[in-house]
């Protein structure tokens, strides 16, 4: 199952890649300046989030053709990415969709990629795949902290280049930076929930078993010596003779003078 999953990474890190190309090759083409562009490209919530997929995708990839479980730091960066790339998704198709981005031109079967069919399969190898361990409720914050120094990043170079990458982000709508405040508080919020759905299912043993030591393992850690109970005494033989009593004021086999 695990190399199953390992050749699903490698495949959809493909696609993710692939599409990220694609869209990038096409603007290029046709932006007059690249510079500015370049760096508004790689602004995206959603390119930054595929990349960082794609990036998962490969390590993912090696991580279970070579190893049984996945270690925890791969195990919370991909609760992480699984979070932002769900985020991606309902963000996409609930707010974006029928909106076109200052993008040059829109690669259609890209976008469907990068919104709908990468996240979707993130998702998925959260659920099915096997090696993920149980993630602590306190690491909840970690998962908030990329969209919130990207949403920092935005405000700022958006004051300086007069730029946002999303709609919602601009000042310069209806609403103002109130308008602004709200969507990214409703946003920020629905990440929250996210993460706290991805954790929820790392602590659930469904549909692998969570691979925890067994007590024993960890008493017998603790003790150095899983052999014997504390007190016992090995077989006579390695313990040397054993010398018998006499009556009391008696030693050895002789009786006193």
């Amino acid at each position: 199952m695990r190399v199953l999953f390992g050749i699903l990474r490698l495949l959809a890190a493909a696609a993710i890649i692939t599409a990220i190309a694609g869209q990038f090759a096409v603007s290029w083409s046709m932006v007059p300046d690249r510079a500015f562009f370049f760096v508004n490209f790689f602004s995206y919530f959603t390119i930054l989030s595929n990349a960082l997929s794609a990036l998962l995708m490969l390590v993912g990839a090696w991580i279970a053709f070579s190893r049984p479980t996945d270690p925890s730091w791969f195990n919370l960066l991909r609760a992480c990415t699984v979070t932002y790339m769900a985020t991606t998704f309902v963000v996409y198709n609930m707010l974006l969709r029928e909106i076109s981005l200052d993008q040059a031109t829109t690669v259609p079967w890209s976008n469907e990629i990068l919104h709908v069919w990468a996240p979707l399969y993130l998702v998925a190898d959260w659920v099915l795949a096997p090696g993920r361990h149980p993630i602590a409720w306190r690491r909840l914050w970690t998962i908030a902290v990329f969209p919130i120094a990207w949403v920092v990043y935005s405000l700022i170079r958006g004051v300086l280049v007069d730029w946002y990458p999303y709609p919602f982000l601009n000042p310069a709508q209806e609403a103002g930076y109130g308008g602004v405040a709200v969507y990214v508080i409703a946003i920020a919020a629905f990440i929250l929930l996210v993460g706290a759905g991805i954790i929820a299912l790392s602590r659930t043993p469904w549909p692998h078993e969570i691979p925890e030591p067994t007590r024993a393992g960890r008493a017998a850690a603790t003790a150095g010596s899983p052999s014997q109970p504390v007190g016992a005494v090995g077989p006579a033989e390695t313990a040397g003779p054993v010398e018998t009593a006499g009556p009391v004021g008696a030693v050895g086999t002789q009786p006193a003078d």
